[in-house]
């Protein structure tokens, strides 16, 4: 026997859930299961000697076959029609064999469905209620004609047995498609959650890296402007101030090229595999996900450890920059203590290049499991909101992202007692004790 189609639907946030597809469309199945009956109901017939004639089993072969094109479309008025049939016939005596064998097909057809018709119940119920009122009326039927009640027993018994046996195959055969399905519905749902959680890291990833460019070439191009700058007004007065100037500009545009280079490695990695970096692995020919990439490999190396050259650099601008630390700051994890560093530098070329102050003082303390970050400034109190406006939003706003994607609290804004813009950041540091 053939499998009735099935289709899926999927709820929201549920596997599939197979159910019966009704189908108006006769297919190659439907004329081979037709046949197969046609040639069946013949053939048994035949073995078990009973009259095979143009006016009895060959007739009732050709209507059940016939009945059969449409078992999907509707299978309980197929076997209805079917069952008929056989009583008809046989109350006839057209034929003289068979009470549900003939029908097997039909049988099975309904007992194997999920969902046969308006009723919206499974086909199983149906066929065994079909079957036992068939059964009765052929054991009423054979105890009419005077049949022995031992003859009677074998006859409906044995078509009992041969009904029985049919269901259960059905059922088995339903539980094992319906098994199939869920297990199909599952492996997509795993696959498709997988995906989405590939593609989630991947915009993490991507974000990471633009607060990265951020923040290195707004940083670089606000110090060698200035020190181009003031090159070019010291030129022909100091020289020598100059050539200090534009030495300074070489080596900060020098550690802007290695942190730059870093982010190209990164997105040009081959161990994905996919040879596209970051974005290899999503809608490949495989549908393969790429693996996790470590965090901190999207990053430059850079740290509080860096903060004094941070800090000469800027105030080689001209600002007068205090820096002021306290606790074991070489003992926060890099995740940590990259977020710092990058606060203060976001933080410094914004007062350099929107505050117009002459002062910044920065404080950074590793204390009770908790990295403070506080950096403010003599200025206008506009630095953080023409930092954004000029960059894009990702001033202010990528360095509150940064620090509470590390799970911190971040604040920005004026500072109101003294005037000028602070910058507040407290990043938790797991396992430290002081």
């Amino acid at each position: 026997m053939t499998a009735d189609p099935m289709t899926t639907t999927t709820p929201p946030g549920r596997p599939h859930t197979a159910v019966h597809a009704p189908s108006a469309r006769v297919t190659g199945a439907d004329w081979a299961v037709s046949a197969v009956t046609v040639i069946a109901v013949c053939a048994g017939t035949a073995l078990l000697d009973g009259r095979l004639d143009p006016g009895g089993a060959l007739p009732l072969a050709l209507q059940l076959g016939l009945l059969l094109l449409v078992r999907r479309r509707w299978p309980i008025a197929v076997l209805l029609l079917g069952v008929q049939a056989v009583i008809v016939f046989r109350s006839a005596g057209l034929t003289d064999v068979g009470w549900v064998w003939p029908v097997t097909a039909a049988y099975f057809t309904l007992a194997a469905a999920d969902r046969p018709g308006p009723p919206g119940r499974p086909g199983l119920p149906w066929a065994i209620g079909i079957g036992l009122v068939q059964l009765g009326f052929a054991a009423a039927w054979e105890a009419s004609t005077g049949a022995a009640p031992r003859t009677v027993l074998a006859s409906t018994g044995a078509e009992a047995l041969w009904l029985a046996l049919v269901l259960a195959v059905a059922a088995a055969h339903r539980d094992r498609r319906r098994w199939r399905a869920e297990v199909d519905a599952g492996l997509l749902l795993a696959a498709r959650e997988q995906e989405t959680e590939a593609r989630r890291r991947i915009a993490e990833a991507r974000l990471q890296i633009a607060r990265e460019l951020h923040d290195v070439v707004a940083h670089t191009l606000t110090v060698v402007g200035v020190q181009l700058r003031v090159a070019g007004e010291a030129l022909d007065d100091a020289p020598d101030e100059a050539r200090t100037a534009l030495a300074t500009a070489q080596r900060v545009r020098k550690d802007a090229v290695n942190d730059l280079r870093s982010l190209i490695d990164v997105l040009r990695d081959p161990d994905d595999g996919s040879g596209n970096g970051i974005g290899g692995g999503i809608g490949d020919r495989r549908g393969s996900v790429p693996a996790t990439r470590d965090p901190d490999r999207l990053a430059p190396r850079a740290g509080l450890d860096d903060l004094e050259a941070l800090v000469d650099r800027i105030r080689s601008t001209g600002l007068d920059v205090r820096l002021e630390t306290s606790g074991e700051l070489s003992r926060a994890p890099a995740p940590a203590s990259l977020a710092a560093y990058r606060v203060v530098q976001e933080s410094l070329t914004n007062t350099v290049r929107h505050a117009g102050a002459a002062r910044a003082t920065v404080r950074v303390l590793l204390t009770g499991g908790t990295l403070h970050v506080h950096v403010v400034d003599d200025g206008t109190g506009d630095a953080g909101a023409q930092a954004d406006q000029d960059g894009g939003g990702l001033g202010v706003r990528g360095m509150r992202e940064r620090v509470r994607a590390l799970g911190g609290t971040f604040e920005a804004g004026p500072d109101r007692p003294r005037g000028g813009y602070a910058v507040r950041a407290e990043l938790p540091v797991s396992g430290f004790r002081p």
